[in-house]
């Protein structure tokens, strides 16, 4: 059991030898592997800066080096963007046993060389400030301290794969939270067996509140830092029934001794990094409540703790060993992050906590989002996985035109593939067997994947080639056949409504107010608005030479019919213009998954098997 107490927080999590990773750089001879201890402090949280003192000690008659390196990671596994996290860093300096001062030099942006003379015992001090509160990032106030190992942690240049500890200095009445096991020593203090383990576990320091439940005698806790409007017996068990869905889906072992939630409750945006064994949330305070916000939570929840299976442990080709100085590129995002989206919904359906009318009319609403979405018709599920290090993270006002979410496609792309895999092996294997398939044949051989690899096992539960599945929706850009899979459940989509809706004006941009401006925040390609000359960034101060907020410029624009002239007045930096813009015609009836009328009993088991539930 977890102690929920305000005092000493003893830790008990699985920290498997090489668990999640195989050795990120060539083993070292033992003799010539140094202790590496970290110390973090924070004796001003108001500042928002973190102390950070790095001790490397070599065995007695090891001889040291005359120079050594320390490198800051620029990305932390998770979240595929080079964020530069040693730009926060400050005040570096490096001393010897005696605290005599060492030379040392940054030679490139996130590296630092020290000359140690030989010394066998030296430590370097740096600060680093954190006043940013995401899942991978760092923060510190009066309130609480939060960071990511991979954001805070320089490492030792050739020793990515040696153990180190780390001492948190945590001011009263402050409690310690993180995926570490405790280590011998002082209070606050944690182990990990290489420097993967290290940054795969975030720190939480707080007056937090603890949530505790056992799943199959392993113990798991919430660790809740802020308040909001959420029921703690609500919370435990719903989460708890996500624990114990997912353990189903993915055949009952399960592969950690504990496990923690960190969920903050703060002003931030509703988020989430998966990690080993515990994984670090952000969610709107006052957002547990009315119950859709709930389900937001929910699924959030199931997001990040099947990632424990999908990406942390059955690893795509690139995702571990990492290398913490660049981009790691990989085609399989889409399955990493798009995948693990369509089970979060189908793990909160198993666990109870939706109906299936639910999980279905999410589906029909995603695959209306993407067929909005021009992007779709530019870039494929892989290289949206493989170009996340450059578009995923810095969208603009062109995006939805020439670019698609590998999570939305990528979830969408996971239910076909399911219930292709359900109706071609005629209901004796789905695309859960894939995922267990590939955790026994990949991770338990500590291999990781590749997309052949995927498709391959894919192939092998349907039980004959998906190469057109594969390259029509996976690697190609064709539009996806929504029907022919969802006829396996005995469904169908139905994009009309009871009846079709009659045809309505279309300008094909969306509008922002800010303040007493209208403004044009994106363009679709092939819009009307696109092809006539509306840009991104245009303010439109007139419709019909009649001044406009967002709501009177809607209402007007619905008063109009197809074909019809919309006579705008904008500025567009600064100078003033006219520009009439020909309506086009749109029919936009709301997505619907429905029922085929007499379905078959094969179909009525594999709806059931799906969701689990009768039909």
């Amino acid at each position: 059991m977890l102690t929920r107490h305000y005092g000493i927080l003893q830790l008990a999590v699985l920290i498997i030898a090489g668990a999640g990773s195989a050795p990120s750089q060539p083993a070292q001879p033992q003799a010539s592997v140094p202790d590496i201890a970290f110390i973090v402090s924070m004796p001003k949280p108001h500042t928002h800066m973190l102390e950070v003192e790095v001790r490397i000690k070599r065995k007695a008659g090891v001889e040291a080096p005359t120079a050594e390196v320390l490198v800051m990671p620029v990305w932390t596994p998770g979240s595929y963007l080079i964020r530069e996290f040693e730009r926060h860093v400050q005040d570096f300096m490096a001393v010897d046993v005696q605290g005599g001062a060492l030379p040392w030099e940054k030679i490139n942006k996130n590296t630092w060389r020290v000359t140690t003379r030989g010394s066998r015992e030296w430590r370097a001090t740096y600060r680093v400030y954190a006043n940013e509160l995401t899942a991978r990032t760092n923060q510190l106030n009066s309130d609480h301290a939060f960071w990511n190992n991979a954001a805070l942690l320089m490492y030792l240049e050739g020793f990515l794969n040696s153990p180190s500890t780390l001492q948190i200095l945590a001011p009263e009445p402050w409690k310690v939270a993180t995926g570490l096991p405790p280590a011998s020593g002082p209070k606050n203090t944690f182990r990990a067996d290489n420097f993967d383990i290290l940054y795969d576990s975030p720190v939480e320091v707080s007056s937090f509140k603890t949530l505790s439940f056992d799943v199959k005698g392993v113990a798991h806790r919430i660790v809740i830092d802020g308040e909001g409007n959420y029921e703690p017996d609500r919370v435990r068990r719903d989460v708890q029934k996500i624990v114990e869905a997912s353990i189903e889906l993915m055949g009952e072992e399960i592969p950690y001794k504990d496990y923690t939630f960190i969920l903050h409750l703060r002003a931030a945006p509703d988020d989430g990094i998966e990690h080993l064994n515990s994984t670090a949330l952000a969610f709107g305070r006052f957002n547990f409540k009315p119950e859709a916000g709930y389900r937001n939570f929910l699924t959030l929840v199931a997001h990040e703790f099947y990632h424990l299976w999908n990406v942390k442990r059955i690893r795509p080709d690139a995702l571990g060993p990492f290398n913490y100085t660049r981009e790691n590129y990989t085609k399989l995002l889409w399955v990493a992050e798009g995948i693990t989206s369509y089970y979060e919904n189908i793990i909160v359906r198993r666990a109870g906590l939706i109906t299936d009318k639910d999980f279905l009319a999410g589906a029909a609403k995603s695959f209306q989002q993407l067929q909005k979405t021009p992007g779709r018709k530019v870039m494929s599920a892989e290289e949206a996985s493989f170009d996340s290090w450059i578009k995923h993270y810095r969208r603009d006002a062109n995006s939805i035109n020439s670019q698609v979410s590998y999570y939305d496609k990528g979830a969408i792309i996971g239910l076909l593939l399911d219930l292709e895999i359900r109706k071609l092996s005629k209901g004796t294997k789905s695309l859960d067997d894939v995922m267990r398939h590939l955790y026994d044949e990949f991770y338990k051989k500590d291999r990781n994947y590749t997309p052949r690899d995927f498709q391959k096992v894919s192939e092998q539960m349907a039980g004959v080639s998906l190469e057109g599945f594969f390259a029509k929706y996976v690697r190609g850009r064709e539009e996806l056949d929504y029907d022919a899979s969802l006829i396996a459940a005995g469904l169908r989509l139905n994009t009309t409504g009871a009846q079709k809706p009659a045809e309505t004006a279309y300008l094909g941009a969306d509008l922002i107010q800010e303040g007493d401006r209208l403004v044009v925040s994106r363009v679709y390609a092939g819009s009307p608005a696109y092809e006539q000359g509306l840009n991104s960034g245009d303010q439109i101060v007139a419709l019909d030479n009649r001044r406009v907020t967002k709501e009177f410029f809607e209402a007007r624009i619905g008063e109009k019919k197809p074909g019809d002239l919309a006579n705008l007045t904008i500025f567009r930096f600064d100078d003033l213009s006219r520009l009439p813009v020909k309506l086009g015609g749109s029919i936009d009836a709301l997505y619907r998954i429905v029922a085929v009328e007499h379905p078959t009993a094969e179909q009525r088991q594999t709806y059931q098997s799906l969701l689990g539930v009768a039909k």
